[in-house]
């Protein structure tokens, strides 16, 4: 169980990227969701002992992480958001150099390490290959197979799905769902997908600051009742912005459709949408931008 307390970081020009997150990320898959900006970064880098935060205290089972970081290190495993890996040096050779750095010592327990790896992450065709020459999804399970040297308990990765097409998408979740199942894993991204198809608890995370935190379809269900959808003309959509609070709009044939949250029924035609993650999401963004805009009317007041 990974435990964060309070946790804040205030950067060196004021701003206040993470403010006072309380989080319990348990074994399994995890979905961290928010927008760019969010502050999701900070805190997977925060988590990932690269930086320390302003306030607050981040427990991993035992170990205080702030306190003695190198003890988590040795039990994680990080993917971040860009990664920088030599583009000229081969897949293995690369995996053997990281496996080096993390530790493993023995030429034998390498071979096997970087072998099953390759296999796992469907790289060993391409082993022998430079990785300058690897399209987007090929990196991306790269990453992960560098991530998951030395058996980690804690894995974090960071908009991993970003500008991979479908298919290797597609491949890129299963294989973390693959070996989910027994670690903690931390998916960092603003795309709803990912976490709803991966993820049996969430939580998002916009202006710094914890907004929502559950299981999906809990989640889900909590919301119905609260999301209406109506199609309109294109042109009617600032009318409809100004009196109502829209928090999503999509096309469909040429026309509009448009979802408002309201407690109850709005009327002027809209029809109760049965509800999806992304419906949350884009809710519990509206209200955190209310609030927001609330404060800072109150603070200027």
């Amino acid at each position: 169980m990974l435990e964060l307390k309070n946790v804040t970081h205030v950067y060196g020009n004021g701003t206040r990227a993470l403010d006072d997150v309380t989080l319990s990320v348990p074994k399994g898959m995890f979905g961290l969701l928010g927008p760019n900006g969010a502050g999701k970064s900070t805190l997977m880098r925060t988590v990932a002992t690269l930086q320390a935060p302003t306030s607050g205290s981040i427990r991993f089972g035992d170990i205080d992480i702030l306190a003695t970081p190198d003890r988590l290190r040795e039990r994680l495993g990080y993917l971040p958001q860009d990664f920088g890996v030599y583009p000229r040096v081969s897949a293995y050779d690369m995996l053997d150099h990281m496996a080096v750095l993390k530790g493993v010592a023995s030429a034998r327990e390498r071979k096997e390490t970087v072998e099953t790896l390759l296999n796992q992450t469907n790289l060993w065709a391409v082993r022998k290959k430079a990785i300058a020459g690897f399209s987007g999804g090929m990196r991306q399970r790269f990453g992960i197979a560098q991530a998951l040297i030395g058996n980690p308990e804690l894995i974090i990765v960071d908009e991993p799905t970003a500008g991979l097409d479908p298919e290797e998408r597609n491949r890129f979740l299963n294989l973390l769902a693959e070996i989910g199942e027994n670690v903690v894993i931390i998916l960092s991204t603003h795309i709803v997908e990912d976490v709803a198809d991966l993820c049996p608890r969430m939580a998002v995370l916009a202006g710094g600051r914890i907004q929502l935190e559950g299981a999906p379809q809990d989640l889900i269900a909590a919301s119905r009742g609260t999301v209406w959808a109506k199609t309109i003309a294109r042109d009617e959509l600032p009318r409809y912005a100004e009196t109502m609070k829209v928090i999503s709009t999509r096309l469909f044939a040429g026309r509009t459709i448009i979802n408002i949250l309201a407690d109850s029924d709005p009327g002027d035609g809209f029809a109760p949408v049965t509800g999806s993650l992304e419906d949350v999401y884009f809710a519990t963004l509206s209200r955190s931008r209310t609030a927001d805009a609330a404060a800072r009317t109150l603070a200027a007041a």
